[in-house]
């Protein structure tokens, strides 16, 4: 078989052995004539980015079975949005969902645009999930790049060049591959070979269908594919988070600004967060109590910092009034609050508790 053969193997194989996912129309209801839903293309997508499939799963089903339409997201109030997001992290994709459905509904009358230029318009899309959705949703011929992706074409091509530097040619490469018809299913045939037989580590060779043609494999440098640059070094942050807890067992909460990191969620009062912060007193404790400091700190890593959060507990008499722009969240309620990760791991350590 030659690369030019390549992608009818590898659309044989996604017909064989595509993952089910909640999100996907297989390959068996696509011949029976079922086409993708844009807005559930999107959703997934938008999820995924820097997400595992695992970690998505229940939250994109959960968004579904609450807003089933584009037009029901672009109604419903942000502080829910925001609350149905937390835990998935990367809080401004969540901030640009409402805003892309928000455009959609109004702007497309519930329909997305289906070029890539089109998308690329929308709040929050970019160039890899304006394809994404072309070649999925609508069948049009755009050049899918992932990071799975990248590692099959590396490996298939022999890339040595390191990325981000390689990109570029890893899209030539993939708009030379792509079949002119079903480039969706090429686009998600190469996702799923990438994630279950072409792995970062240990690829299984012996079961891909592109073998053969693999020349990293030919050169026995496969699994060293894709080179990447060195990264540097991730500098730390410290800080402290105040978990005042009232005589009821509810917590103090406020909302972080709109703008920047973790913008817009729920958080316990915490400090500005810098590598010569003090944490070792009280300093701008939102209430005037006894705070006792908890063993150990919680930590944290973001994509440009690792976080140091000094942890400091309070308990608070019954009928406490909460500052100006806080709230006291029963017990009953924290589950429910638009916390982010770091945010409980806070809040679980100012309990006593673990996440």
């Amino acid at each position: 078989m030659t690369l030019a053969a390549a992608p009818s193997a590898l659309i044989a194989w996604y017909d064989r052995h595509a993952r089910p996912l909640p999100w996907r129309v297989s390959p068996e209801d696509r011949a029976l004539g079922v086409v993708p839903d844009p807005y559930h293309v999107w959703l997934s997508e938008v999820m995924l980015q820097q997400t595992t499939v695992a970690a998505v799963k229940s939250y994109y089903s959960a968004f579904v079975e609450r807003w089933p339409r584009v037009e029901d997201l672009a109604a419903a109030g942000e502080e829910d949005v925001m609350k149905a997001w937390a835990g998935l992290g990367y809080y401004s994709r969540a901030r640009n969902l409402k805003k892309c459905a928000e455009t959609v509904a109004r702007d497309h009358g519930g329909r997305f645009p289906q070029t890539e230029e089109g998308l690329k318009a929308l709040p929050g899309i970019g160039p890899y999930t304006a394809a994404a959705i072309a070649a999925i949703a609508f069948d049009r011929p755009a050049a899918v790049v992932d990071g799975n992706i990248e590692r099959v074409i590396t490996r298939l091509e022999a890339i040595e060049t390191p990325l981000p530097d390689a990109k570029p040619q890893i899209r030539d490469h993939v708009a030379e591959l792509m079949p002119p018809d079903r480039p969706g299913d090429f686009a998600q045939a190469m996702m799923d070979l990438g994630a279950t037989i072409c792995t970062p580590r240990k690829p299984a060779c012996a079961l891909c269908p592109w073998m053969d043609e693999c020349a990293g494999r030919r050169k026995g440098i496969a699994e060293t594919l894709p080179h990447k640059a060195a990264k540097a070094q991730k500098p730390t942050r410290r800080g402290m988070a105040f978990v005042a807890v009232r005589e009821d067992g509810a917590v103090l909460l406020r909302r972080r600004p709109p703008r920047g990191l973790l913008g817009g969620m729920s958080e316990p009062p915490t400090s500005e967060w810098a590598a010569d912060a003090v944490t070792d007193r009280p300093l701008d404790a939102p209430l005037a109590l006894k705070w006792r400091k908890s063993p150990a700190p919680v930590r944290h890593t973001f994509t440009h910092f690792h976080l140091e959060m000094t942890v400091w507990r309070a308990d608070a008499p019954a009928g406490t009034p909460p500052p100006h722009g806080h709230w006291w969240s029963p017990s009953h309620e924290i589950s429910g609050e638009a916390l982010p990760t770091v945010m409980k791991k806070a809040v679980a350590a100012g309990l006593g508790k673990t996440v």
